[in-house]
């Protein structure tokens, strides 16, 4: 196996495995398979790159540097050594996580378009993975085994099971993690292939040989969305759904769109019926917003006035949340259950503002690509019908997962970064074909 094919398997293999949160294991810390996939992808491609990048990774390490500033100067205000140990955990992940979004839109630039759509189909492929294993142990929880402890445990060493909401007369009310650490992680991680992929299926052409298999994966993951009862990862649906709805209004009454949602709300109405007052019990209680899980989402933003006050430019120290909130109520281990409460509790004001303006600058890449895309279609060449749909789609992804993180830190993860790289690659892989076909009506 080549240098260059060794550097392709591991950039594939952790944006299939990338929301794999389970398949760690506790060495120094706590170390999991795709830290591993990313660390040996990053090392392959500086062994095998000569020092040429596209400007988009220049940019990005300056961000990368900019981040880590904040970062290091946010060390000084750690006061215990647990707080110092938080912080070299949460540095090391975001280094890792910065080092592969650089190095993989570059990767990504050498390898062209017909490689972007194998990472495309990769990434979707590994949640959709990560979902048929969801059902599958919901299936196996709901006949009283465990089917992490029968798969996962012989692997990592480790305990887990499927998350138990609560009970409904006398029986268990599961909800799916799959191989996340949470089901409303697994709830927002589809919210990805969910908005993705629907623009490219609706725009596919008939007879095309993707074409009921995206409709059929789509309706699928939309089932398992719904099993979640993860109201963060519907908020995050619906918002991204509203970014859609403006380009491809036109294909709401179409058939391509009403058979897989059909078939979805068919199998969830077929699942309801069965159990009629469970799923009504369980639905109510996921309405309500007055419960104690509820509270504690809404409670964490109470911390924000006070660390401003605190601590205003830059925050606490980076992944020290949980130090703070266990001095404060005694919890220990607990997250701020929101990546904005996180981002500025942990980084201050000058970390937001930075954040900020990093997700702004991605949203102009993304506009780049939207605008690639109607530049294809005055040329008209057929690539339009796949590069508009796929710039629209990343669009409503973005928009849907920053919705959906509001009381989630899956912004954090490593599918947020491999989403990012192929975000960010759109107008850098395509523009190419554009400018060709301009030379040509030259």
């Amino acid at each position: 196996m080549t240098l260059r094919s060794l550097t392709s398997f591991f950039f594939l293999a952790t944006i299939f495995c990338c929301t794999y949160e389970k398949v760690h294991w506790d060495v120094a810390g706590s170390v999991s398979l795709a830290d591993l996939l990313a660390l040996c992808f990053v090392a392959s491609y500086a062994a095998l790159t000569r020092p040429r990048f596209p400007h988009t990774t220049v940019i990005l390490l300056g961000f990368f540097a900019a981040f880590v500033l904040v970062d290091l100067v946010g060390f000084y205000n750690l006061e215990t050594h647990d707080a110092l140990t938080q912080f070299v955990k949460g540095l090391v992940k975001f280094l890792i996580h910065f080092a592969f979004l650089a190095a993989g839109v570059a990767w990504l630039w050498r390898r062209g378009q017909g490689y972007y759509w194998r990472a495309l189909g990769f990434l979707c492929g590994g949640m959709a993975v990560n979902a048929a294993y969801g059902v599958v142990q919901l299936l196996v929880a709901r006949g009283g085994g465990n089917l992490d402890a029968q798969v996962l445990s012989p692997i990592t060493g480790g305990a887990s099971q499927i998350n138990i909401y609560g009970a409904v007369e006398g029986g268990k009310v599961y909800r799916p993690n799959a191989l996340t650490g949470d089901p409303n992680h697994l709830g927002i991680m589809l919210v990805v292939p969910l908005l993705v992929l629907t623009p490219l299926y609706l725009r596919l052409e008939r007879g095309h040989r993707l074409r009921w298999r995206l409709g059929l994966l789509l309706a699928f993951l939309l089932v398992v969305e719904v099993a979640t009862l993860s109201r963060s990862g519907l908020v995050g649906l619906g918002v991204g759904a509203l970014v859609l709805g403006l380009p491809y209004r036109g294909h709401l009454r179409s058939r391509a769109f009403l058979v897989p949602l059909a078939a979805a709300l068919a199998v969830l109405g077929a699942v309801v019926v069965t159990r009629l007052h469970y799923f009504e019990v369980v639905i109510r209680s996921r309405i309500n917003t007055s419960g104690g899980s509820q509270s504690a989402h809404f409670q964490v933003y109470d911390f924000v006035p006070q660390i401003v006050h605190s601590h205003p430019l830059f925050g606490l120290g980076l992944n020290n949340f949980s130090i703070y909130y266990e001095l404060v109520t005694g919890k220990t281990n607990w997250g701020p259950h929101s990546f904005y409460v996180s981002l500025i509790v942990e980084t201050g004001l000058v970390g937001t503002t930075l954040f900020a303006v990093f997700l702004v600058w991605v949203f102009a890449r993304l506009r780049r690509a939207r605008r690639l895309g109607r530049a294809l279609t005055l040329l008209r060449d057929p690539l339009a019908a796949r590069v508009r749909p796929l710039a629209w789609g990343m669009t409503a992804a973005l928009a849907g997962t920053m919705a959906a993180n509001a009381f989630y830190l899956t912004m954090q993860f490593y599918y947020f970064y491999a989403f990012l790289a192929l975000a960010l690659a759109v107008p850098l892989v395509f523009s190419g074909q554009a400018a060709a076909g301009h030379a040509n009506r030259m």
